[in-house]
């Protein structure tokens, strides 16, 4: 019953990415059950019989938009999910996902950042994921990994000596594109996060590693 990991690979296809106003924020917090406190950060609390959801992130991202329909269709599919598969006598189901926002003020770059840590407990054993938004307020776009780097580069190359340094041995071998797509932009560093089993045994824990922004500066678009 992997209900969240489930939810994060349907709406990498579905949502919409559209840019829409911060005030729209405040509609798309209510829809999530939310209401947006004085620091500018949707707070959200349901509970029911069979599940708990708290969640918390900030209004202030530029693509709110994007963010918003991605956290609507993670909670549908996982109240959805949570119908299909009865907890019977196991605890209410949790989930729990909290958005931290980085930013850098770099020259000739300005971005924002928002990491959402989504902690999904089934009675078991909890599980971690991440799923990170980045914007360019320059160019008024997002930024993925692709466009992070400059056309032609390889930046695994970099990145996974890097990541084995900090890590340690990584049993799964070196990680591809696929395992750094969720990242934050900082002043000083661009910081990979990794969920649990992504580059490490589960038992591990989630992952993050702080890429300092020198070691990449040749590669950066």
């Amino acid at each position: 019953m992997r209900l969240l990991w489930r939810a994060v690979a349907a709406v990498c296809a579905s949502v919409n990415c559209s840019i829409a106003p911060i005030a729209g924020a405040q509609s798309a917090c209510a829809a999530l059950g939310g209401t947006v406190d004085q620091n500018q950060v949707c707070q959200g609390h349901i509970t029911t019989a069979d599940y708990t959801l708290d969640l918390s992130f900030p209004v202030s991202y530029p693509d709110q938009q994007a963010m918003s329909d991605y956290l609507v269709h993670t909670r549908d599919t996982w109240v959805d999910d949570v119908r299909t598969y009865p907890r019977h006598d196991r605890p209410p189901y949790l989930l729990t996902i909290i958005g931290t926002a980085y930013r850098s003020a770099a020259p000739g770059s300005s971005t924002q950042s928002v990491v959402l840590d989504m902690n999904q407990d089934l009675g078991a054993h909890p599980v971690t994921s991440f799923k990170a938004f980045n914007y360019d307020l320059g160019k008024g776009a997002p930024i993925t990994f692709d466009t992070l780097f400059k056309p032609g580069t390889k930046p695994l190359d970099v990145l996974n000596p890097i990541v084995e340094r900090q890590l340690g041995p990584l049993p799964f071998g070196e990680p591809g594109v696929e395992a750094y797509q969720n990242f934050a932009i900082t002043d000083d560093a661009v910081i990979f996060f990794f969920g649990q089993g992504q580059v490490l045994p589960s038992v591990n824990g989630p992952q993050q590693v702080s890429v300092p922004r020198t070691e990449l500066a040749a590669l950066m678009a």
